[in-house]
């Protein structure tokens, strides 16, 4: 939970075009929110996420990960940049780097992911694949809190969608992409308002709500 009569400090990493970036950024604009992403940091020099930050005048940075020789080279290298920022939250839109313990542990309690399943199921990739095999009945998205543990960790919110008898896992993938931008979003909206404690037993309280679920039908 941030002071809420300061602005919360985001920094926001991508590897991508920012799809998420993109849908937050325009939650903070329109929604009047006290909130200000400070940073975009990606891994890649030619991510297209970096140009749209660019284009709303926010600030970029690239750590390429082919720099270093290892992945704790680069995540030290990349904790300098991020700290630069002071930021209250650190949100992974698409940051397709694993990070390693140190890195986690250094922003803990402050580091955001979003996964492609219905978390604690299916961590790891190919998730829609994975739940066409599983046989489940609904399957979805989780923004968590990020723990040493892949794809783990409190859960902040989820969305859930149905799985239909014809579905593969592109058409899969497609329906709970069309969600993620609204539970990410709802997300960000609930941290930057400070309603959101990690409790002592790893479970997650937003104040005002008694559920934190969202619902697609298809």
């Amino acid at each position: 939970m941030t002071d809420s009569t300061l602005p919360c400090r985001l920094v926001v990493l991508i590897s991508g075009r920012g799809s998420n970036l993109q849908a937050i950024g325009e939650l903070i604009k329109t929604a009047g929110l006290n909130g200000r992403i400070e940073a975009v940091i990606s891994n890649k020099g030619d991510a297209p996420g970096l140009e749209w930050a660019q284009r709303q005048g926010l600030p970029t940075e690239t750590v390429s990960h082919r720099e270093f020789a290892t992945r704790e080279a680069f995540d030290q290298a990349l904790a300098r940049v991020i700290d630069r920022y002071q930021p209250d939250y650190v949100l992974l839109a698409g940051f397709m780097r694993i990070l390693s313990t140190d890195f986690v542990q250094h922003y803990a309690g402050k580091l955001i992911n979003i996964h492609p399943s219905l978390l604690p199921s299916f961590p790891g990739l190919n998730t829609h694949q994975q739940a066409l095999d599983a046989g489940v009945q609904f399957h979805g998205c989780s923004v968590h809190f990020v723990t040493p543990v892949l794809d783990d960790g409190p859960i902040i919110a989820q969305s859930i969608v149905p799985v239909l008898h014809d579905d593969d896992a592109q058409t899969l993938a497609e329906r709970v992409l069309a969600t993620e931008h609204h539970v990410y979003t709802e997300a960000v909206r609930w941290l930057i308002e400070g309603r959101v404690r990690l409790l002592a037993d790893g479970r997650v309280e937003v104040a005002g709500l008694a559920h934190r679920g969202f619902y697609f039908p298809a």
